[in-house]
């Protein structure tokens, strides 16, 4: 189900990419860099009710390119270095804290509503490739209803990860530059989970950025 939610959101981006003529297209290219917050939910057996963890936060960068083939819709690809991962407190309040380090993609769709000061809506999927797996704290041993580790010697984490996201902000033209203020929802499908330790792991994610964009090439509205 998550994966065939994935494919069609992909395949309406995909097809809304082609429909747009290239040599209407108006092109910029920036960076975006803010903070994020991650939660972890998961399941340690089929059946059993899903477990919420304390999350981590942490900052977040993007390379940026914006793609309009009309004045107030478009596509957004990134290139977005992030770090999801849970920490987990037992009776004793000894802390488990794991974090994971991904090379994340998102695929946006984007609606702006306004001229020079807009509101913005951006939704697509999103893809990536584990960079690095940590376990940050590890003072006290699990049991089955505890996460386990992703930072040891044979842990073999999954590398990859998709899901969904969901955002909104405002923002201001400067001439050929643009500055943008967005929150962004993201849930995470896939997690490092590939031993079958546990049944189910999924994480959420929120983000809180700032964007700079800059145009490099003029859409045939402009001209």
């Amino acid at each position: 189900m998550h994966k065939m939610a994935v494919r069609l959101v992909f395949t309406l981006f995909l097809g809304f990419f082609c429909s747009i003529p290239e040599l209407l297209a108006q092109t910029s290219i920036g960076f975006r860099g803010g903070v994020s917050s991650s939660q972890v939910s998961y399941r340690y057996r089929l059946g059993r009710p899903p477990v919420l963890t304390s999350g981590i936060q942490g900052t977040t960068f993007a390379v940026v390119l914006e793609h309009f083939g009309q004045k107030n819709a478009g596509l957004q690809v990134e290139f977005q270095k992030i770090t999801l991962g849970y920490t987990q407190t037992d009776e004793a309040e000894a802390i488990n804290q794991s974090e994971w380090d991904y090379l994340k993609m998102p695929l946006l769709s984007n609606f702006y509503f306004g001229n020079k000061g807009r509101f913005h809506i951006k939704v697509g999927p999103h893809f990536g490739y584990l960079l690095d797996a940590r376990d940050v704290k590890r003072e006290f041993e699990g049991n089955e209803t505890s996460l386990p580790t992703y930072g040891q010697a044979g842990d073999d984490p999954n590398p990859f990860m998709y899901g969904l996201n969901l955002g909104a902000g405002l923002s201001k033209l400067f001439g050929k530059s643009t500055l943008a203020g967005d929150v962004r929802f993201a849930y995470e499908f896939g997690g490092p989970e590939s031993q079958d330790r546990i049944y189910d792991i999924n994480s959420t994610t929120l983000e809180i950025t700032l964007t700079y964009l800059f145009q490099i090439r003029k859409g045939k509205w402009q001209k």
